[in-house]
């Protein structure tokens, strides 16, 4: 029989601690967000459907989006046991520079329509946890800014080639002034994906006003209120705009890029240059043969080519193939810490995150940036000691098996 006494007051106050309230509304959500999911759940409630949905959708029925993330869904870890690991290391080297973790910030377009802080916050966020910002081309903050943003950290910038090649040019020159260390050259834009979340919510640069989108942004003032109260967008590469983004890609972007412009960009970019875009095996070899410093395993963030390969699925095969002579990197799907460890378990020396990012962006500013890389880093940490290894270095393909929901048929004659 359990004895039985009345509740001693003193006791009672021992057991229950009450939690100071945070009266900061910005801090409070984004303390409660413990996983990039939940920041996604507060950048949808904070920005106007077509803001998100620019950032959160994918190309035609975004069957790559959803197979890249089901890929890292899909993997299997093998922990070593009774291989103590009280403290991780998540530094490495890439590109001929440190890193604090095995991540940067990838590059993203119009990104100051999504929050107004933009670029700007990426990049203040990335220097403080030392690790690499990208730029991109269809930046909405310049390159010269973003370099005001994180004057001691490493900044990259992201090339696309246009119709105007002095466009192009011009921007490399900028960078490399501004101290910029690696050039992500961007293969798989000749033209623009059919994104059609934009062209059902009448997406444009600039955005334009409709019944529907002043009745969505009726909950959500403070996005329109910052809009319209800070300067006026500016992008790195074009002059004019009007129109939605695809119709702005296809005027801008040159289909006709080959092997002879990478020459070209080469040859101008004192740094290191990183093909992004790559998506077979073949043209990995090829491009590591022609020189470059390393590439980018990637679909776009299954933004441009539906169907296309899955970047997890085809880092071992480009590992095999030439990761002993050039650095192999991947981005697409990457949602969770975890994802980033099983690749680099798999070979890759280092990832990019783009959606995560924005997610923080648009959940909280530079706050909610720097939220989104301490969840990822809180992740990495955890997953690395749960595998029983200290450092980057340790992590091998024994740790991880890729189940795979999709298995090519093969054909015979």
């Amino acid at each position: 029989m359990v004895t039985r006494q009345l509740p001693r007051p003193a006791e009672l106050l021992e057991l229950m601690q009450f939690k100071r309230p945070e009266f900061n509304g910005r801090k409070r959500r984004l303390e409660a967000a413990l996983t990039i999911a939940d920041l996604r759940v507060i950048a949808k409630r904070r920005t106007p459907n077509a803001a998100f949905d620019y950032t959160d959708g994918a190309a035609e029925g975004e069957i790559s989006l959803h197979r890249a993330r089901q890929a890292f869904e899909d993997v299997e870890f093998h922990p070593d046991v009774l291989r103590p690991a009280p403290e991780v290391d998540t530094s490495c080297e890439i590109l001929g520079g440190p890193s604090a973790l095995p991540f940067g910030i990838a590059p993203t377009g119009f990104t100051r329509l999504m929050q107004t802080e933009g670029e700007s916050a990426g990049a203040s966020a990335a220097g403080a946890a030392g690790i690499p910002f990208t730029l991109s081309t269809l930046g909405t903050t310049s390159i010269e800014d973003v370099k005001a943003a994180n004057p001691m950290g490493r900044n990259w910038f992201q090339l696309y080639v246009m119709r105007q090649r002095e466009i192009s040019f011009g921007l490399v020159e900028r960078a490399a002034k501004a101290g910029f260390d690696t050039l992500q050259f961007t293969v798989d834009t000749p033209v623009a994906g059919a994104r059609l979340r934009d062209k059902r919510n009448g997406f444009s640069i600039p955005p334009q006003l409709t019944l529907g989108t002043i009745i969505n942004a009726i909950p959500r003032p403070w996005w329109w209120i910052d809009f319209l109260t800070t300067p006026k967008l500016e992008f790195a590469s074009l002059s004019t705009t009007g129109g939605t983004v695809g119709e702005l890609l296809n005027a801008a972007m040159d289909p006709t890029i080959s092997y002879d412009d990478l020459d070209l960009i080469r040859s101008m970019w004192p740094g290191k240059l990183v093909v992004k875009g790559v998506q077979n095996v073949a043209d990995a070899a090829r491009l590591v043969d022609s020189g470059v410093d390393g590439i980018i395993l990637s679909n776009h963030g299954g933004r441009q080519l539906d169907r296309a390969p899955v970047p997890f699925h085809l880092l071992p095969q480009v590992v095999r193939e030439v990761g002993k002579d050039a650095t192999i990197m991947v981005d697409t799907g990457i949602m969770n810490g975890a994802d980033i460890v099983a690749s680099l378990a798999l070979g890759a020396k280092f990832t990019l995150i783009g959606r995560a990012y924005l997610y923080g962006l648009m959940a909280g500013g530079r706050q909610g940036v720097d939220r989104t890389i301490t969840i990822l880093r809180s992740e990495i940490e955890r997953t690395m000691a749960l595998l029983g290894v200290s450092t980057l270095a340790e992590l091998q393909p024994r740790h991880v098996t890729q189940l795979r929901h999709l298995v090519p048929i093969t054909v015979t004659s």
